[in-house]
């Protein structure tokens, strides 16, 4: 378990965060890291996630997964997060046929929302299972609507609305973008700020300075289905 006792956590990627802005987008490199030791399963981050993007029934861009490890009779549960995972090489852009989603230049994976034609190629080919197709469900039916169903919470720092069939994100691919909307105003992602243990670190993995990368550089880490050459900007610690 990584430790940090000399200051708050969330001040310190809050002062690498300022710091990363301050370099062109080109020269950053989001990632995320999550120390398994210290998640508890408590969701919060996924409910965060949920009040942050105003997501619709069935689409959840930060789920928790229970999975058992170990061998009868040493065996333990361990919850493992999992947000998109931001490939360096994904194998969900590639199939696109409009290129509406692709790589930015920072590393997030990004989706056009008006240029998705809703195909459902990128759900199949991604290898972590992290897109959801928006089918424009309702958590209160389709006669009433509150507020918080119709607004969008201004993802990819742009405003839509769902109100309609095919209205976008409706009709769209949708999947965790890292809060860049958040980030890019100098705040740290939703389930970073929510996370009750501190589990999440998020922050510019090439400037060898923050925490993201001194925490990525211990030996105890791994990133999930690595063997699949995706190269994920998300790194478990153990």
């Amino acid at each position: 378990m990584v430790q940090f006792e000399e200051k708050d956590i969330l001040d310190i990627m809050h002062e690498d965060l300022q710091r990363a802005l301050k370099k062109p987008r080109n020269q950053r490199r989001w990632a995320m890291a999550i120390d398994l030791k210290k998640c508890i399963g408590c969701h919060a981050c996924t409910t965060g996630c949920m009040s942050e993007n105003l997501t619709p029934p069935e689409i959840h861009y930060r789920p928790v997964k229970e999975e058992e490890i170990g061998e009868f009779p040493n065996v333990s549960l361990r919850f493992l997060p999992r947000p998109c995972m931001q490939c360096a090489s994904p194998t969900c852009t590639p199939v696109c046929p409009v290129t509406a989603t692709y790589v930015r230049d920072d590393g997030i994976v990004y989706i056009d929302y008006k240029k998705c034609i809703g195909c459902r190629y990128c759900i199949v080919a991604c290898s972590y299972g992290a897109r959801s197709a928006d089918v424009g469900h309702y958590f209160t039916g389709d006669m009433k609507r509150e507020t918080y169903e119709v607004e969008n919470s201004g993802e990819y720092g742009k405003t839509f609305k769902r109100k309609s069939h095919w209205h976008s994100p409706i009709g769209n691919a949708r999947k965790c973008h890292f809060c860049i909307h958040r980030v890019e105003k100098g705040e740290l992602t939703r389930c970073t700020t929510t996370c009750l243990g501190h589990a999440t670190y998020f922050g510019d993995i090439s400037d060898p300075k923050s925490l993201i990368a001194r925490v990525t550089a211990k030996a105890n880490t791994f990133r999930y289905k690595e063997e699949l050459g995706t190269k994920p900007m998300v790194i478990y610690i153990t």
